[in-house]
């Protein structure tokens, strides 16, 4: 039946029977307790509800935190990420300057290790340097750990100049204090000389750095003999392959030591002959025992020089060649001997005349004091 359908309710005239009046009370006694009951599970689902609502609400915020939790997590990792990879930069930066100061450790100890082989070899070299009588003739004191070196300067002379060494140093002074001096040669001629210093190049300090030699040999212990015959009787010797020896470049003698120099073309006999040290060569037709060691090259690595006065010997120049030199120098010699010229004994003279060539050797320069 449509809800838009008129109805009528037809009314029974009659009244209603007890019983039916029971029924309604119990119907509507159970749709009382059907009510309560709908309200009751109203209440319940209504609890159930906020309990629902409270709980999503609780796990949310529990969700919200720990989204929070895993970005500050994420957050954190990142961080200690980024430590870590500056960590290993780091690392590999401090590895890489390990490695570097390994590679320069290495090569400074293969720098040592060179040196000392060079060393060990040069201290070889001195336990086996040639024998020679040496004599002690200085005293025994307690100085400083030092030596004095006296050197031999070769002075080359121009022509027309003339040294002379006076016994004092004051007269050498006068002399260049007067600088023009006119000698008289005779009644009608005087020629005018001038005096100066003589000054040396003196060497302050020699470095010397020396290594054996791999193509020279040095050959002592030998017999006296004449030289053109003990130079081939050596190189003969070592020349032949049967006594260790090879093709010999020079032989030359040592006139300082008189020892042999031996130069051979190879490199790689010299070791081997030094090796031996002793060998036997027919000298004097009989077997004569020599000594080989090895033959040190120098090379000077620093060399300081200074400039030195000579307190006591004058440089004439000027002198013109006007007659024999053995009376030019006589008269020169009487001028400045004089006191009245200024001079004072003299201890030596050397003259050169013009278009000649000759040198002076200096032995011991006596420097200043303070030097």
């Amino acid at each position: 039946m449509s809800s838009d359908e008129d109805f009528s309710l037809v009314m029974d005239d009659q009244k209603p029977s007890e019983d039916s009046l029971q029924q309604i009370k119990a119907s509507i006694t159970n749709y009382k307790k059907r009510h309560e009951q709908l309200i009751q599970e109203q209440i319940e689902l209504a609890a159930s509800r906020d309990d629902q609502r409270e709980m999503t609400e609780n796990c949310k915020q529990r969700s919200d935190k720990l989204i929070r939790d895993l970005k500050e997590c994420q957050r954190s990792y990142e961080e200690q990420i980024e430590t870590e990879k500056s960590r290993v930069i780091s690392m590999k930066q401090e590895e890489s300057g390990l490695l570097e100061e390994i590679l320069r450790i290495e090569k400074a100890l293969k720098k040592e290790e060179a040196k000392n082989d060079h060393l060990q070899q040069q201290a070889d070299v001195f336990t086996a340097v040639p024998e020679r009588p040496v004599v002690f003739r200085g005293s025994t004191g307690s100085k400083a750990d030092t030596f004095e070196m006296k050197p031999r300067v070769v002075y080359p002379m121009e022509g027309g100049t003339a040294l002379i060494r006076f016994d004092e140093d004051v007269v050498a002074n006068k002399i260049l204090d007067i600088q023009k001096h006119r000698v008289a040669l005779g009644s009608d001629c005087r020629i005018t000389v001038e005096a100066r210093p003589v000054q040396l190049m003196l060497p302050r300090l020699v470095e010397i750095d020396s290594e054996v030699s791999p193509r020279h040999i040095l050959i002592s212990n030998l017999p006296k003999m004449d030289t053109d015959m003990l130079l081939s009787k050596l190189e003969i010797h070592f020349s032949k392959k049967r006594n260790g020896g090879g093709e010999v470049d020079k032989c030359e003698l040592l006139p300082d030591s008189e020892h042999v120099v031996i130069t051979f073309v190879e490199k790689d006999i010299a070791r081997g002959l030094t090796e031996q040290e002793h060998h036997e060569v027919e000298l004097q037709k009989k077997k004569h025992r020599v000594r080989v060691t090895p033959f040190l090259n120098g090379k000077i690595t620093n060399l300081q020089t200074k400039m030195a006065v000579c307190p006591r010997t004058v440089l004439l120049t000027g002198i013109p060649d006007v007659m024999e030199r053995e009376v030019l120098q006589d008269m020169l010699e009487i001028h400045f001997q004089k006191s009245g010229n200024g001079g004072g004994e003299i201890e030596d003279f050397l003259y050169n005349p013009l278009g000649q060539h000759t040198s002076a050797l200096f032995e011991g320069v006596a420097t200043a004091p303070e030097e």
